[in-house]
Parts: C-alpha cells; structure tokens; sequence
C-alpha cells in the first residue's frame, strides 16, 4: 500500500515522563490551535467502600486538522475518557479545555449547550432515530441552535448528506439502509453543526470489513479537509490510518505517537476482493 503524507505540524519527538514516573514518546507541536487540552485530569468514582481510579493524571494536547485514535483494552479508563471529551461527565481534578473553554466548573445545562455547539458525535449504534427520514435525522442537532432558521437548518442538512455521499437519500429511513449507509447519515449528523472536534466511538465496530474501509476512506477525506477527528476504537489496525495514536492503560496514557506512515484506506478498499463479506 501507499502512504499518505504525515500530519505537516510535526515538528519534533521526545519522551516525557508523567507524575507516576510513566514514560511515553510524544510529538511536539510549534503552532496550530489548541481543540482539545487535558491537564493531570483525574477520575474517581466511590464504590461501595472503594475508591477506583478511572483516570491518574492524563494530560495531552489535541491540535486542529489531527486525526487522532484513543486505544485502550476494557479497564483502561478509555469510556471514561471518552465521557470527558464529550462533556458528559467533569474531571475530579484537573482541567479539561474544549476550543479554549473550561468545562470542569460548568452545569449541565452550560456543557449540555458547549456539547451541541463543539462537538459532532458519532456512535457504534448510528444512534437514529426511527421512522425518520436521513434529512430529519442530521437536522436533530441544528433543532437546539435557536440562532438556525428551519431553512437554514434544511440546507445544512442536505449540504451534510451530499458531503458524505448520501444526495440521492434524503428522505429514506433508518430501515431502508444499510448499516455503512446509517453510519454516513451519523457522520453527517455529526458534521452539520461545524463543529470544532468530530467524537467517534467505535465508528466502525457494528460494519463488516469492506463496509468498515469505506467509513474510514470517509474519516480520512474529512482529515484531509482539516477536521479536528477523535476515533476511540479497540481495535489497533484503525491506528494505521490516522495521524496520531494515545493509548491508555490503568487510567494512565502510556503511548502518544505521531503516525509517520499513514496507510491508505482506499488503496486498503480497492485491495479487498469484491463482494467480500469479510
């Protein structure tokens, strides 16, 4: 396979060591704006008597145009790290900053409207709602902006779904496609309020290998066009196609590495045999 050109920000590597004496290889970065920091965020959930630990002082910069992947095995504190991305939940120490906004002093109601107007979410299950049509779908999250006229808002729409390759399914159902189909109309969802980070968990978890290829040939185009990615996945081949990959184990980062030799995900497409159910 042929390579994509590496992320062009990067500048230089070394290897940091974290408070817990953890060593990992880094990436420097000299310019380009901040999307995402985390600062020795901290998670503690109480269990019965017990204290766990889901987060031990993470902290890592997500610079715009990365397309990041997040790894981490089950207990990792990878979903918990997840629920901070996507403001769904506040560290119990640390900061947390989204677009240059502090979000661990904020309500629900303040995180609930950061969470609409910054970042577009994807999920394994598309998350659609049924009997509504692909237009109603990706138009959901404009409902929410009172500033988005219902014109407005139906242009965007339809401008999303013609973007991920959906302009002649404007107006089918959920149970009128395929799965690689529900999960464009999730990815247009997810574009349509231009946000300032894409949120993918486990994007391509519920789609067979060609179907999967062809989401990331997607993920890769909206790379291209400078989208801020977060791909959070179990699965480590995906990281051979984005440009930079953490991962996690016990609550702490133990890796973060700038991908030097990005794989093509079309080529990875065109390779397949036809009509492979694999």
């Amino acid at each position: 396979m042929s390579e994509i050109t590496a992320n062009k920000h990067i500048n230089s590597s070394s290897l940091q060591e974290d408070n817990d004496g953890n060593s990992h290889s880094v990436e420097r970065k000299e310019s380009g704006k901040v999307v995402i920091q985390l600062d020795k965020v901290e998670r503690e959930f109480v269990v019965g008597e017990e204290i766990v630990h889901a987060l031990r002082g993470v902290s890592f910069k997500i610079y715009e145009g990365e397309f990041v992947t997040i790894m981490g095995k089950s207990g990792s504190g990878k979903s918990t790290l997840l629920n901070q991305l996507g403001c769904l939940d506040t560290p119990t120490k640390g900061e947390y900053y989204l677009d240059g906004v502090s979000v661990r002093t904020m309500s629900k109601a303040q995180r609930a409207v950061l969470r609409n107007r910054k970042i577009g979410f994807i999920f394994q299950n598309y998350n659609l709602l049924p009997k509504t049509t692909s237009v109603e779908n990706v138009e959901l999250p404009l409902m929410y902006n009172t500033e988005v006229t219902a014109k407005e808002r139906f242009e965007r729409a339809v401008e999303a779904l013609k973007s991920v390759g959906l302009g002649e399914r404007l107006y089918h159902k959920s149970n009128q496609m395929s799965g690689g189909q529900m999960q464009r109309v999730a990815i247009a969802r997810a574009l349509v309020n231009n946000p300032a980070v894409i949120l993918a968990d486990e994007a391509t978890g519920n789609l067979d290998t060609r179907t999967s290829f062809e989401i990331l040939v997607l993920f890769q185009k909206l790379h291209a066009e400078g989208r801020t990615i977060i791909f959070v996945t179990h699965n480590p081949d995906i990281a051979n196609y984005s440009s930079r990959n953490i991962q996690l184990r016990d609550g702490r980062v133990i890796a973060d590495d700038y991908n030097h030799n990005i794989l093509s995900a079309a080529e990875g497409l065109a390779a397949l045999p036809k009509n492979s159910d694999e």
